[in-house]
């Protein structure tokens, strides 16, 4: 089976015997050395990873930098993430179908139905009494039908959250912020086990399928709001998803309590690794990138605690930060370190080999599109925030194609089988930088964001292609 993973591959034809019959590659302990040979290498056989959009993150801060002497400053900087983080969060969810060789072309319309969904709810007193009484009884029937469905193709934790949304509406809990919110993501999973259903099952291509719901769920959001936008700034909570930040003391926390958890995960997995005899990380390399991990996490902490409030003080890593971050260790784990995730990056490498395999196709499809849409509608809530509103046109426009483009410029293949979490958040990052740039120049016209979004997305696309080329040659 012919597949790309996080993770090496080695042909077996390749591996050298060692004297007592086994493998000598079985017990390898990987140094530091072997560490910048081994990222050479797929440099050289075209797996550039990361590489193109850190470059890109860097030309584009000298470039911006030199337009105006406000865009290093700790104020400008501190706006970024509530800029891109529901372009961050979509995309996380878009790496998944991304790495089936597939496309969720409704997550930002669905998104933004969801999160009116969830504003009628809390603003409106009920769902119930909120929706127009076709919509309330259809998004009801809807939400059952997902739940046959996603037990029907065995997808039993989908049809758990949908259960819970259900729930939640029936009981009239949407009226309070926190279950509506919570109500809207299982909204957008349901939305998903439709999405991957349709793909999946009834065999209709995934662009075609999801395009024509990115035009539906436009329509559904109209009627969820009886044409009138919905303010959303009146609750603290909703508001702080994008501006509110993290006191002092909980941003130490975070960074010490996921810098520990790294360093103590990797050092731990080197040495059950060496006990065993099987392949392991030498303890220098844990440590020293573990090093590198705590050093940057330390100084971006540092400089997010220092003030860059105008009119008040205004410290601490921001909120919209924290949770991407946190979205994007919990995807890394999900995808590097289960047997799903494992089965997901095969079935993008070769479906049919997956499904000769004994690998079950269309659950992971079905699984990817119903987590791609549940991220879609926390990315709708986030939007929705950003503005203060669930307005009538909530996730649509270019969100939807700049949260596709940060997960491409950040290295998820579109050609599926390749990509990571980080990919969505370094892309996003780039995609916040352009609009946040230019604005700091009024001579630069808005346009100029379209154009330049749009060139480096091209070259984004053509590494990716160029990559591939170059692997298969190799």
């Amino acid at each position: 089976m012919s597949s790309t993973t996080p993770e090496t591959n080695v042909e077996a034809g390749a591996l050298p015997a060692a004297p007592d019959g086994g493998f000598a590659l079985d017990v390898e302990e990987k140094s530091i050395g072997d560490a910048v040979r081994g990222w050479v290498g797929k440099l050289r056989t075209g797996d550039p990873g990361a590489l193109p959009s850190v470059l890109g993150l860097v030309v584009l801060g000298i470039i911006f930098s030199q337009v105006s002497d406000r865009f290093l400053s700790a104020l400008n900087l501190g706006n970024l993430p509530g800029q891109g983080a529901y372009i961050a969060v979509i995309a996380l969810g878009l790496v998944f179908v991304l790495l089936l060789g597939e496309i969720d072309l409704s997550a930002g319309t669905a998104g933004g139905a969801c999160a009116a969904f969830a504003a009628v709810g809390v603003f409106k007193g009920s769902l119930d009494d909120g929706l127009p009484g076709f919509l309330y009884w259809a998004l009801v029937i809807g939400m059952v039908c997902a739940i046959a469905l996603a037990v029907l193709l065995k997808t039993y934790a989908g049809a758990a959250v949908v259960a819970v949304g259900l729930v939640l509406i029936l009981t009239n809990l949407t009226q309070h912020l926190v279950p509506a919110l919570v109500a809207a993501i299982c909204i957008g999973a349901a939305i998903g086990i439709f999405n991957g259903w349709l793909v999946a099952k009834v065999g209709i291509p995934s662009f075609v399928a999801t395009l024509a719901l990115f035009l539906a769920w436009q329509g559904v959001l109209q009627f969820a709001l009886s044409g009138q936008p919905i303010n959303t700034s009146n609750y603290d909570l909703w508001r702080d998803l994008t501006y509110g930040t993290l006191s002092v003391a909980q941003s130490w926390i975070l960074t010490i309590v996921l810098v520990a958890g790294f360093i103590g995960y990797t050092v731990l997995r080197s040495v059950r690794s060496k006990a065993a005899g099987l392949a392991h990380e030498s303890l220098n390399l844990v440590l020293a990138r573990g090093g590198a991990v705590a050093a940057v996490a330390i100084v971006l902490t540092y400089l997010a605690c220092r003030d860059r409030g105008t009119f008040a003080v205004k410290q601490g890593i921001p909120v919209p930060a924290a949770i991407a971050i946190v979205l994007m260790i919990a995807c890394t784990i999900l995808l590097t370190k289960t047997t799903w995730g494992r089965h997901l990056y095969a079935t993008g490498g070769n479906a049919e080999a997956a499904r000769r395999a004994g690998i079950d196709v269309v659950h992971m499809k079905v699984t990817a599109f119903a987590i791609c849409s549940a991220f879609g509608a926390l990315g709708g809530v986030m939007l929705a925030s950003s503005q203060s509103s669930a307005s009538l046109d909530l996730g649509s426009g270019n969100v939807l194609l700049f949260s596709v483009a940060a997960a491409v410029i950040g290295g998820t293949s579109l050609f599926g089988g390749r990509g990571r979490p980080r990919d969505a958040i370094l892309g996003a990052l780039v995609i916040a930088i352009i609009p946040n740039g230019l604005l700091l120049r009024p001579s630069l016209g808005a346009q100029w964001q379209s154009v330049i979004t749009g060139v480096v997305l091209l070259i984004a696309a053509a590494v990716d292609a160029i990559s591939r080329r170059r692997a298969a040659r190799g």
